[in-house]
């Protein structure tokens, strides 16, 4: 079983883990905003689908895996693995906008992190740092195992994916509580299956996901950066 998580520490990671928190994660929806308009995502249950679908397919096999790595390696202080994991998600966006946001978002995190943790600037000297990694810095320092820290960040994730489809489809808020139910049961074993995979297992090969993304960039109306 696992050991439960500390007041302090569970206050940390539910403020990581709050759109309220400034980096800008509100203002994207992934490609769900071109999926609209091209993929048919247009009701509840295939927003919900969407979103199940990127969670385990895209957010499981690429940047949850390297948060749990992320945390780990700022724990042992091992800053060639943080290099190398933040190098992994600048290389393996598949458009333009996906860069865009996890460049916007890993500097405003920096930007609150500077807040934090008087080291935050001279930690992350000379790293263009990615939002993953961003995030890991704070959830190693809030003395939460990696599992945790992992389960905060998808739920971040989730409520901002969720309030993305409540505002494009539209949708209603209760809608939105539905969808978002669904994916925090999956998120336990999503998360499970992310800290299992090795350095040869990690991948971000979203095709559809991608020329959405890009298809996106052209939209004639849109709401959303991405």
């Amino acid at each position: 079983m696992d050991e439960p998580v500390a007041p302090s520490s569970l206050l940390q990671l539910i403020w990581l883990a709050s759109p309220a928190l400034p980096v800008g994660g509100f203002s994207y929806s992934e490609g769900l905003e071109a999926a609209v308009e091209w993929a048919g995502v247009q009701s509840e249950a295939t927003a919900a689908d969407w979103l199940a679908d990127q969670l385990h397919l895209t957010l499981a096999r690429g940047d949850l895996a390297v948060v749990a790595a992320s945390i780990v390696a700022w724990q042992d202080g091992d800053m060639a693995r943080v290099r190398a994991l933040n190098d992994w998600v600048l290389a393996t966006r598949e458009s333009a906008e996906f860069l865009l946001q996890t460049e916007q978002m890993g500097r405003s995190f920096l930007e609150w992190l500077k807040l934090h943790h008087d080291d935050a600037a001279g930690t992350f000297d000379g790293l263009h740092v990615t939002y993953p990694v961003a995030f890991a810095f704070a959830a190693a320092r809030s003395g939460a195992s990696a599992r945790d820290g992992c389960l905060a960040f998808a739920f971040g994730w989730a409520e901002n994916m969720t309030a993305a489809a409540v505002k494009a489809v539209p949708l209603g808020q209760s809608a939105g509580q539905r969808m978002l139910a669904r994916l925090a049961r999956d998120m336990p074993t999503t998360v499970d299956a992310a800290m299992a995979l090795d350095e040869h297992s990690r991948q971000a090969f979203s095709p559809m996901l991608a020329v959405l993304s890009a298809q996106h960039e052209t939209q004639y109306s849109r709401i959303f950066r991405s």
